[in-house]
This record gives structure tokens, sequence and C-alpha cells, in this order.
């Protein structure tokens, strides 16, 4: 993969790339609509690719909050178009890397020291490049390390990245501004945590101790005199990330051991931290033949508000649900319903959030699930597509959830996901 010599870091250059972008995007409009005047026939799938691949090359080399909100939109399945979905998933671990000269400036800058005088070897080709930053390969004292290396202007640049990506968000998704504005608050606090690799080395070594008596879960150690604001050193972990190990073609019963693993990681943040490693895309966790997992980048972490917690679980009680009153409670105060709803809006949303619930929290209301159940992802996909197309829902001129039910839902639906992809059976009775 071609690497990268310098990345934009200033308003004005980043802002230009997007306006480029944006043009790009517009003439593959253009093309499009041209095709379908002289073939009525022609669907939107060539169109999609071209600007899925528009606007992924555009994000890929600005790094940073850009390329996070793909890297996001990549894990949900039913939101994107395929050509969306299968492009941004790159953005997991496989962005342009940087080129040497800045990372060993990175060094010099933030330690004092290079690469070279820090680690016994160092390799300076980086092992996999992510949305904020890239790792490589190190040893030290004969231990092999990782080395994790933010990007130039990641952290100043947040702020006007998501401004400028929020249109093209908008676009892609057709979910209504108001939305926009109530879930970017929110994301712009995670990516500010995320750049504050000070925080993440901190919040590591905690959940990693808290976490380390989970049956089959390794966590590296962290190393923090050879880490600053800008670098985290850390064990080197092997194992899999999970699409190339599933090519390895692994039996049930190391899927199911995985699986566990995973479920019993995030339930016990959940339940007991109240705070969650609230990024499980499949860059994140390292996947071995043993049915072990590796789990590191612990940059996005999302505390759980206790009100929230308490509304939320209630609806994986069956017996609560029955109670229509006591669910209408139960919505308003997840703000999925609104004092400023009529009679007959409530009526229509409670619906509608009832049967998404009953599907969504099945495997809490059982002793045991298999998540290599088809036929349930694919009544998921539909029904979140039925809702993604009805009028009344993309037409609501309120936001419909609390802000913390962005992150908390991400990280149960990108397990959701990689269990999925498992075909994992897993014990889910706590």
């Amino acid at each position: 993969m071609k690497e990268q010599n310098n990345i934009p870091t200033g308003k004005v250059e980043r802002a230009g790339k997007f306006v480029t972008t944006g043009l790009k995007v517009g003439g593959n409009y253009i093309k499009h609509y041209t095709r379908k005047l002289l073939d009525p026939s022609t669907t939107k799938e060539e169109l999609h690719q071209d600007n899925a691949e528009d606007i992924y090359d555009t994000l890929s080399n600005l790094k940073g909050s850009a390329l996070k909100v793909a890297q996001m939109l990549s894990m949900d399945k039913g939101m994107l178009p395929k050509a969306y979905t299968d492009k941004f998933t790159m953005s997991q671990y496989s962005a342009p890397p940087l080129s040497g000269p800045l990372v060993v400036n990175t060094f010099v800058k933030t330690l004092g020291k290079s690469p070279s005088q820090l680690y016994d070897s160092f390799e300076m080709k980086a092992s996999n490049a992510a949305s904020i930053g890239q790792v490589h390969k190190a040893t030290k004292d004969g231990k092999k390390l990782a080395v994790k290396i933010q990007y130039p202007g990641v952290a100043n640049s947040v702020k006007s990245d998501l401004r400028i990506v929020k249109p093209f968000a908008v676009r892609i998704v057709g979910m209504n501004e108001v939305d926009m504005d109530k879930y970017f608050d929110e994301i712009e606090t995670k990516l500010l945590e995320e750049t504050d690799y000070k925080l993440e080395l901190q919040r590591s070594v905690e959940l990693s101790e808290l976490c380390a008596h989970i049956p089959n879960l390794v966590f590296p150690k962290y190393y923090p005199d050879m880490s600053s604001d800008r670098i985290i050193t850390m064990d080197w972990l092997e194992g899999k990330h999970l699409k190339e190990f599933l090519e390895t073609n692994p039996t049930q019963e190391v899927r199911n051991k995985i699986g566990q693993a995973l479920w019993d990681f995030y339930q016990f943040q959940m339940h007991t931290l109240r705070k969650v490693h609230a990024d499980p895309h499949p860059g994140n966790f390292l996947l071995r033949e043993d049915g072990t997992v590796g789990i590191f980048d612990f940059g996005c972490v999302k505390e759980i508000d206790e009100h929230f917690y308490v509304n939320y679980f209630l609806l994986t009680d069956k017996e609560v649900l029955k109670d229509e009153q006591r669910r209408r409670e139960i919505y308003t105060n997840l703000e999925m319903i609104h004092p400023s709803d009529s009679e007959k809006e409530i009526e229509f949303f409670s619906a509608l959030f009832q049967k998404m619930t009953s599907l969504l929290t099945l495997p809490f209301t059982v002793d045991r699930f298999d998540f290599g159940d088809e036929a349930y992802f694919a009544e998921i996909y539909a029904y979140m597509d039925y809702l993604y197309n009805l009028k009344e829902v993309r037409e609501s001129k309120v936001a419909r959830g609390s802000r913390h039910s962005l992150y908390v839902n991400r990280t149960y639906f990108g397990l959701y996901s990689i269990l999925s992809d498992l075909k994992a059976d897993v014990v889910t009775k706590m």
C-alpha cells in the first residue's frame, strides 16, 4: 500500500479536500442520471461504488475524525448501501500508512528520541493503519512490542472535520439534520477522548486489569516510559483479525469459545464496571486458534449514565414490556418518545419500538443464543430497512433516542455483528 508523506492539517486545506470531493460526488450523480435517461433500468449500484471510492479516498488521506466516522458507519450493515460498507470497512485496519520521516518526527517531537534510540529494533513499515493512528512492530530486551502512533493534526481537527463531514453523513445515511446535531455532540466528545493517548493509556491499564479474570481473554502490558501524548507502546499480541481468522476454517468449538469470551467481556463491563470498550470493530481484536482473544485499544470508552442504564436494560424484561403504561414511561425516559408527541405519534412510535426491542433484546431473554441464526439477523436487517424507509420516521421533527444510546447501541451492534460472523453459540444468561 502506498505511504503518505504528509497529511493536510490546516482547516482550510482539509476543507478544500472535501470541496473537491463534493464536486466529484456531484459529478457522479450527473453521470448516474444521464445513464438512467438512456437506460431506465440503471440502478444506483454504480453510483454508490463511484461515490464510495471518491469519499473513502479523501477520508483515508485526511485520517482522523473524518475517517473515524466512516469506520463507525461501516459497522452498521443495515444503514449504508453495500458499496459504502465494503469500502469504509478498510478504515478499520488498512488505511494508507504514514511514511518513515513522519513517524520519526513524531517520536522526536513527543519523546525526544528517535525509534532507534528507544527500541532495540523498530520496523519502519506500519503493520496496520486505521483512522486515528497506525501500529509498528518493535523489540526491546527480547520482548516483541506494538507501537501505536497518532497521525499529525488529528487532535486539532476534530471539531472542524465533523462540521465538514456532517453533510456527507446526512446525504449518505439520509438521517435528519436534527438527529445529526444531537449525536454529533456525543461523537465529538468521544473523538476528542480518542486523541488523548495519555487518557487511553490510563484506561487501557485500568480496564485490562479489571477484566483480566475473564476466561480466554489476553491483554497486552503497557509501557508508560515509552509512551507519550501521541505514542503508546505495548506488548505485541499474536492473532488474526476476524476476516483472516475465519478463512482458517476454525472449529465450532473454537468459534463458541471466542464468542463466549467476547460476550462475557462486554457484559462484565456494562453491568459491573458501568464503563465499556465502545469500539468493537474487528480491527481491535486478535483471534487465535486456541480460542483466546487478544483485546487492545481502549481509546473509545463509554461511561454508562445510571438513569440511562436502568431504563435501557428494563427493555430486556419481558414482564415489564407487557405493561403498556410502563413501556411508554421507559420509552419517554430514553427519549424514544417525547412529551411533545401527540397520542397518535406515541401509539405509532411505541408500536415500532416494541417490535424493534423484542428483536434486538432476544439474546438477553434466553439462557443461550445461537448467533449463527441467519434468519434472526435477516429479520433485524429487514425491519431496520423498513423503519429507515418509513415516511414518519424520516420526517420526524425530533431525534428519537438518548445521546447515550449512540455508543451503547454501537457497542452491542458491533458485538452482535462479530458473533454473527463467528456463528457462535453463546451462554447469554447472566
